[in-house]
């Protein structure tokens, strides 16, 4: 079949692949501007029983009726997918026609194309120094590789057109992640709320008709990190190694028991950082990696001691930083054998120095929950309430300012008793 642009449709059997049956498969051929694009229709029939000039199956048997007709369709179907790209003003080629014709739209919107777009633009910012951490280009990277990983194992696919995303899609890879990946709840749910990003800003460009997290509710359940007490805390400023790794990994935690920084701030902190503050004394002036907060940190004695301890050793002048800092994974190993060592029986990690630093250091000796949430480098209170934990000696403390005042005796003298008639 010729249109009136110079596109052919013709149809045709190929020989050379031949089924068990005998049958031999049936193929379109698209002509147009010269080029030819090849259509595997999903028919088979017996080389004999086709019509080479015809272009179509022999007889008037129900079989080769049956047959044409479906010929007589996939032409039109053809026609319709030219018309349709001939509407759009885009260029009629014999790939563009097989390709509508199949259904393949080259401007749809991937899920994981889409991801990776994202992350190329987040992983520039941080290169430049803006508004990424190098930490969460990290985590947006894992989360693009449990999702592709999803929906491979999912789907049978390397990715998926965004409008076909729903429910059951984000439901799906929850349980994949809890299950295939063993991540916690709460991790999944960072990973989701990731992926969340992404897809609200294809809702928001159009490329999705509807919001599929809309009625999906992504809750973090509260994890107690813990703290070590101040016997404990003792025991472990007290204790001495015979490894030099577990004095490092020792030393390094100590300074985030007295600070308060995370690990990423603790890596990061150098000479500069070091300030005389108008008081006379030493303090840490920073900005925190993952909120890009300012926190200003007086240096109690017993972290400036241990600052000082390093300012000859080897690995800290080369690399011009304060503290001999190993990597995350191997200082939350070696507390492991630190806490065992000192008889703790607690997960020790990096983060526990910084609750340690709120709670047994500063808020349970009085420094007011401003002061505390301002050298933890956090923008509202709130944030460091969740840090913030009172120990039964500061409310023992707390309550023995009114002890005395409620004695029996006492109460009778404050309270006049209300007279029943």
């Amino acid at each position: 079949m010729k249109t009136k642009n110079g596109v052919y449709f013709t149809f045709y059997i190929k020989r050379s692949k031949p089924l068990k049956s005998g049958e031999v498969p049936i193929y379109a051929k698209i002509t147009a501007n010269g080029k030819v694009e090849e259509l595997a229709i999903l028919k088979n029939i017996m080389p004999e029983k086709w019509s080479k000039d015809k272009g179509g199956a022999i007889g008037i048997t129900q079989e080769a009726r049956d047959i044409n007709d479906y010929i007589l369709r996939v032409k039109s179907r053809l026609l319709n997918n030219k018309k349709i790209l001939e509407e759009k003003g885009q260029e009629i080629t014999a790939r563009a026609i097989k390709e509508s014709y199949l259904g393949i739209n080259k401007d749809e919107k991937k899920i994981i194309a889409l991801f990776e777009e994202h992350n190329n633009g987040v992983r520039l910012l941080c290169s430049k120094g803006k508004d990424y951490a190098p930490a969460t280009v990290q985590r947006y990277e894992t989360c693009l590789l449990h999702l592709t990983n999803y929906v491979k194992e999912k789907y049978k696919v390397n990715d998926m057109p965004i409008n076909k995303l729903n429910p059951d899609f984000i439901k799906g890879w929850e349980l994949y992640l809890k299950t295939t990946r063993n991540c916690n709840h709460n991790t999944t749910m960072k990973y989701i709320k990731n992926f969340k990003k992404i897809v609200l800003n294809a809702f928001r460009n159009g490329w999705l008709k509807q919001d599929p997290f809309a009625n999906i509710k992504l809750r973090l359940k509260k994890v107690d990190k813990g703290f070590l007490t101040e016997t404990e805390l003792a025991t472990i400023i007290s204790k001495k190694f015979s490894m030099e790794r577990l004095n490092y990994v020792k030393d390094v935690f100590l300074v985030g028991c007295f600070t308060g920084l995370a690990y990423s701030d603790l890596k990061n902190l150098t000479p500069d950082n070091l300030v005389k503050g108008d008081d006379g004394k030493m303090w840490i002036h920073t900005r925190r990696q993952k909120t890009d907060m300012i926190s200003h940190i007086p240096l109690l004695p017993v972290a400036l001691e241990i600052i000082e301890k390093y300012k000859t050793n080897p690995h800290c002048q080369t690399l011009n930083v304060l503290l001999p800092v190993y990597s995350n994974q191997k200082l939350n190993c070696y507390l492991k054998e630190i806490a065992d060592a000192c008889g703790i029986e607690k997960n020790l990690s990096t983060h526990m120095a910084r609750h340690t630093f709120a709670t047994t250091v500063t808020l349970n000796n009085d420094v007011p929950i401003e002061s505390v949430s301002k050298m933890l480098g956090h923008s509202t209170i709130t944030m460091t309430q969740h840090y913030a934990r009172l120990l039964d000696k500061k409310v023992g403390n707390d309550m023995g300012k009114i002890h005395d005042k409620f004695t029996t005796e006492k109460v009778s003298l404050i309270f006049k008793p209300i007279c029943l008639n």
